[in-house]
Parts: structure tokens; C-alpha cells; sequence
């Protein structure tokens, strides 16, 4: 177990967390859900042990280990991925390492010997043998290759890394996990894998998570950071988001009650207060007043956009033809003579770990990249308007925000642009802001504004929820259902891909496969031709022997 016992802190004048009062049980799986800038990540670093509160305590039952999400991708260059990994159990590491130095020794002694015993007991006891394999299952579970596995951190990429540090986290059975936005950068295959291991884990753990999907599968608690206090709800994110507009909805019906007994109470006190034989139902009537309270109900801190993406135009039956599309990259052929055609109904997810292949083939549709074979024509009512995965080049000037997105609009005047911007949580002296200096969730802002102004029928959306809060999200993912034209995009998001996607493609070995479909009626379908796979397999090492 762990709690927070009369938990503050301050930065500056400002408070962010005033005595915060919670346990965090064995066998929970939390979510700490709250608005950007809530403080999630920061109680995290309370928790762990990163921050010091300005006050109050941090409990955890003795003998207990705790392991939390490292954010530091560089921390661990120089050492190798499996190692990486064990680290997550420090100690274990330690004997390991001790027990290599002691037989490395020319001039072994008694001393060594006794030494060594008492570590190869406890490595024993730590179930050291199975470090390796164990580390191992982790990684390939997380999609990183046994290759790997004996590579430095430095010859991995981004989102390797990241899988690394996830199974660092995750290694050793720790009694409390704290998980910071653990599905970032995860393909859904990873995060699939990491939410069943997270659903058969017995221990305590806490997560900060933008994902819906995520929360709903895993978590048996929310905690929900609003104005300075957490607030435990039991069940999983739809059941919180139920529960808490239940219970204001509840507060204002009481307020609407009391409130009508106020002037009940008052009409009457002031009719017969002056009366002589009233008098003292009067006065009674006072008392009672004076006793009504009504509740407080604070504004939710959570700000949600309003996305809607409405074209200016209506699409036609010729939406888009691609012809035997071809394309390598650094000697690895990504697309291999890819041909589909999209119609007017079409709602595409591009899904799949591979997500080089899917960002060149955002890329060529969108006329960035040229590929080395093949065609590709757009229908003539079409207008696309495409979001990339990487969205630096855009920002790369010294517009403010309102003449950056002015250059995109059909209509010049400036209220008209600020309309947009506003609709995206840019009010007031936001608009003069340099977006060369924006934050990464509101350059994704930025160019949401750029896709509703453009006014397309056809939408490209390369991973758009990234640096998204779930606000955000819950609105883009509201805004793509309703979404009148053609859409073709990948995210992470699983619960943006089921409710948005009538059409699955995946590019496999620079193959496509193109399924009309839900994505959970193709996963459902993809596990099962991998279990007659397998089932296949076993037959023929049957007969074999």
C-alpha cells in the first residue's frame, strides 16, 4: 500500500495540491485522470519519491518495492537493452554486478567465498536465474526483438527506448508500479500486450493516461485530480465520467429544491413578519432559513474544444485511385505495390506496428514524397487537407498565431480566423503568441484549426492525438464521427479507431491488407488466424514426429 497523508504543495503562491488525503491499495489499478496541468504527472514525482511535497507525508508498506516509469530516454546509452531492463529491479542488479566483480577476482579468498555464498542466496531467493528470461518475455511481449536485446540503449530508436524503459518498469513483480502516460508511442499491438499484463497483475498500480480505451480496460479506481483535492471513484474511466455528472447533476437538483424553499420561506417571513399572531411562525420560519446551505458546485477545471470539421463542398463518387505504389527507404522497401481505391463513404484507419510505412504513404498522398513506382490521382471534388506526425517544419517562423492560420483560411479577417482559434482554447492575447514558441499540445491545436478551416472533404490525419490532453482527444474523436467526408488516418487511440473506422488497412512486409470492417471485429479476426496458425503448425510437428 501507499498513501498520501496531509499532502501540499506549493509552487510559489500557488498550491497546487492541498492536503491531499488517499491510499492506493494492493490489487487496484488506478487511473489519475484530472485537466492539463492538473498536477498528474507531478503527484506521480510525489509518490515515487522525485519531489518533495511542501508538506504532509508519503507511506509505503515496509519491505515493499516500488518502480515508476522513467522519462529520461538518454539515461541509459551505454548500457545494454537486457541490463536496461533488470536495472528495474535494483537490487537484483546490484548482486548481479557484485557477484561478476567477486569471481572476476585473481586472488580469491575465504572472505569471497562467504561473500559469495550470502549473494548467490539472495540472488536465489530474488529468483535471479530467471532474470534474463524474464526481462526477455517483457520485451518481446512489447514488440522489441530478441536482436535487441543485446544492442546498447543508444543504437535503439525513439519508441524502442521507450518499450525498454515500459519493460524496466514492469520488471521484477514490484509491489507498487507507477506508470506516467505508459501507452506513448506504443503501437496498439504493444498496447494491447501491456493492457493484458496490467489486467493479471496483482499489485498496486497507478497510471496517468490520456487513452480512454486504456483506462476503461485496466483500471478498477479513478482518481480524479480537480482544484487542488483527489477524489477516488470506483470502476474505470466511463463509469467515473458517469458517476460524476451524475453526482452534479444530483447537487443541482438539491440546490433547485432548497432554492425554492428559500423563497417559500422568505415570501412567507415577509408577508406576516409585521403580523402580531404570526409572529412567531415567522420567527420559526427565519431559524429555518438561516439553516439552508446550498452546495457548492465548482466548475470543473477540464476545458473541452469544440472540433467540427465541415467541408465546403460535397464529394463525389471518384474520391481517390492509388496504382501499384512502390517505395524504399534506406534500402528496406516499405511499400511494395500497394493498389486500393477510396469512395466517398470511406472512414480508413491505417493500423499496424509499422509506422514508417504508414507515414510515407501519408506522405506521397499529401505530394511531399515522390515514390519510385506507381500512381496515385485524387477525384476532382476533392480538397485534402493533410496533419503530419511531425509538425516542426510548420511552426518554423516568427508568426503569431493568427497570422499563421490566416494564410490557410479562405477568409482573411481576423475575427473570422479568431473564431476557429477560440473553438481550439486560444482566447484573448493567446492569438499574438509565437507559434515557433507553442507547446507541442498547442501546435496540435494549431493545426486542428488549420484542417476545420481548410474546410477539406477529405482529411489526412498522421497520429493526431499526440501531446493531446483526453479533453482534446474526447472532442477530435467527437469530431471524426461526425465528420461528413472522406477520412484516412492512423492514431494510437484505440477507442478513436472503433468509433470512427469503418475500414481497416494494414501495411505488412510493404503488403496491404484492406479489410471493410471494425477494428475490433479485425483484431478478433487477426488473433484467430493466428491461433489456426499456430494450431496448424502443431499439427505438422506432430506428424513430423
Amino acid at each position: 500500500m501507499i498513501s498520501a497523508s496531509n499532502v501540499t504543495l506549493r509552487i510559489g503562491k500557488k498550491a497546487l495540491f492541498e492536503d491531499v488525503n488517499i491510499k492506493f491499495v494492493e490489487g487496484n489499478c488506478y487511473g489519475l485522470i484530472g485537466a492539463n496541468g492538473a498536477g498528474k504527472s507531478t503527484f506521480l514525482k510525489i509518490l515515487s519519491g522525485q519531489l518533495e511535497p511542501t508538506s504532509g507525508d508519503i507511506v509505503i508498506t515496509p519491505g515493499q518495492r516500488l518502480s515508476f516509469l522513467q522519462q529520461d530516454h538518454f539515461k541509459y546509452d551505454e548500457y545494454q537493452v537486457l541490463d536496461t531492463v533488470i536495472m528495474g529491479n535494483a537490487r537484483l542488479y546490484e548482486i548481479m554486478k557484485e557477484k561478476d566483480a567477486i569471481y572476476m577476482k585473481e586472488d580469491f579468498t575465504d572472505e569471497d567465498g562467504i561473500k559469495a555464498a550470502e549473494l548467490e542466496g539472495e540472488f536465489a531467493t530474488m529468483n535471479g536465474w530467471e532474470a534474463e528470461s524474464d526481462a526477455a518475455n517483457l520485451l518481446n511481449g512489447l514488440g522489441i526483438e530478441t536482436e535487441h536485446h543485446y544492442k546498447y540503449m543508444k543504437e535503439l530508436n525513439g519508441a524502442q527506448k521507450v518499450k525498454v524503459l515500459l519493460a524496466q518498469a514492469l520488471f521484477g513483480n514490484p509491489d507498487i508500479l507507477l506508470l506516467d502516460e505508459p501507452t506513448n508511442h506504443l503501437d496498439l499491438d504493444a498496447i494491447a500486450w501491456l493492457e493484458e499484463f496490467l489486467i493479471n497483475f496483482e499489485n498496486t498500480v497507478i497510471a496517468v493516461s490520456h487513452d480512454r480505451y486504456f483506462l476503461n480496460k485496466v483500471c478498477t479506481q479513478i482518481a480524479d485530480i480537480d482544484y487542488g483535492k483527489i477524489q477516488l471513484y470506483a470502476g474505470n474511466y466511463d463509469f467515473w465520467y458517469e458517476s460524476s455528472q451524475l453526482m452534479i447533476k444530483q447537487m443541482k437538483e438539491a440546490n433547485r429544491k432548497k432554492e425554492e424553499k428559500i423563497k417559500e420561506l422568505q415570501e412567507f417571513i415577509q408577508r406576516f413578519s409585521a403580523n402580531a399572531s404570526k409572529s412567531k411562525q415567522a420567527t420559526s420560519r427565519k431559524r429555518a432559513l438561516e439553516k439552508i446551505q446550498l452546495d457548492d458546485i465548482k466548475p470543473s477545471s477540464r476545458k473541452y474544444p469544440y472540433i467540427d470539421f465541415r467541408p465546403a463542398r460535397e464529394i463525389g463518387n471518384e474520391v481517390l485511385t492509388v496504382e501499384n505504389l512502390t517505395k524504399t527507404i534506406n534500402g528496406v522497401k516499405v511499400l511494395d505495390g500497394i493498389s486500393f481505391t477510396l469512395n466517398r463513404e470511406d472512414k480508413v484507419a491505417l493500423v499496424g506496428p509499422n509506422e514508417q510505412a504508414k507515414t510515407v504513404l501519408f506522405k506521397i498522398l499529401a505530394g511531399e514524397m515522390e515514390p519510385d513506382e506507381g500512381s496515385y490521382k485524387w477525384g476532382l471534388t476533392t480538397t485534402q487537407c493533410y496533419f503530419p506526425k511531425d509538425n516542426s517544419a510548420e511552426f518554423d517562423s516568427d508568426d503569431t498565431i493568427v497570422d499563421w492560420l490566416t494564410q490557410y483560411s479562405p477568409e482573411k479577417d481576423a475575427t473570422y480566423v479568431r473564431g476557429f482559434l477560440g473553438r481550439m482554447l486560444f482566447g484573448g492575447e493567446d492569438g499574438v503568441k509565437k507559434v515557433r514558441v507553442l507547446s507541442g499540445g498547442e501546435k496540435v491545436r494549431c493545426m486542428l484549426s488549420k484542417l476545420m478551416i481548410s474546410a477539406a472533404n477529405v482529411l489526412m490525419l498522421d497520429e493526431p492525438t499526440d501531446h493531446l490532453d483526453m479533453e482534446s482527444i474526447t472532442a477530435l474523436n467527437n469530431g471524426l464521427i461526425k465528420f461528413s467526408g472522406v477520412l484516412i488516418f492512423s492514431s494510437r487511440d484505440h477507442q478513436i479507431v472503433e468509433t470512427t473506422a469503418n475500414r481497416i488497412m494494414e501495411i505488412v512486409n510493404g503488403q496491404l491488407i484492406d479489410k471493410i470492417t471494425t477494428y475490433d471485429e479485425y483484431l478478433a479476426n487477426d488473433e484467430m488466424a493466428r491461433k489456426r496458425q499456430i494450431f496448424t503448425v502443431s499439427e505438422e510437428q506432430i506428424e513430423n514426429d
